[in-house]
């Protein structure tokens, strides 16, 4: 989990700095054009969980939080309510066992398929995703 972090803090670094921020955010807002502020957060949170099912949660945070913020002042949106929302989705990581520590420590330990994950989480998960974007917009205004 160190090196994880270790090598994705400077990849994201990389990312800002050879312009891949940028074009992934100049793609986002592009889409972003054709939805509500509502349907984008939907789908930064989407992305984010489904990244953060793949490596981490720290790590989805560090690659998609400066594209959100990009996203946000791009489309005049709030960036503090999307970085919120990339937050959140981050911390949204039950549908694997690889997507926080944790489950990696008890999939092994307790017996648990990947499958246990899948069916448990993804239904916690799509929960989230109906409840957070419109509880941020709420806190957080657009």
């Amino acid at each position: 989990m160190i090196f994880l972090l270790a090598s994705l803090i400077p990849l994201g670094i990389a990312m800002n700095n050879s312009g891949a921020t940028r074009l992934i955010a100049d793609q986002l807002v592009l889409l972003g054009r054709d939805l509500s502020p509502y349907g984008l957060l939907t789908v930064l949170f989407v992305v984010t969980t489904v990244l953060t099912a793949i490596l981490s949660n720290s790590a989805a945070v560090v690659l998609l939080l400066p594209v959100g913020v990009q996203v946000a002042e791009a489309l005049g949106i709030s960036p503090l309510t999307t970085m919120f929302v990339i937050t959140f989705g981050a911390s949204n990581c039950f549908m694997t066992p690889i997507g926080y520590q944790t489950n990696t420590m008890v999939y092994g330990a307790g017996g648990y398929r990947f499958l246990d994950f899948v069916k448990v989480g993804g239904p916690l998960s799509l929960l989230l995703t109906l409840v957070i974007p419109p509880l941020a917009i709420w806190l957080y205004g657009l």
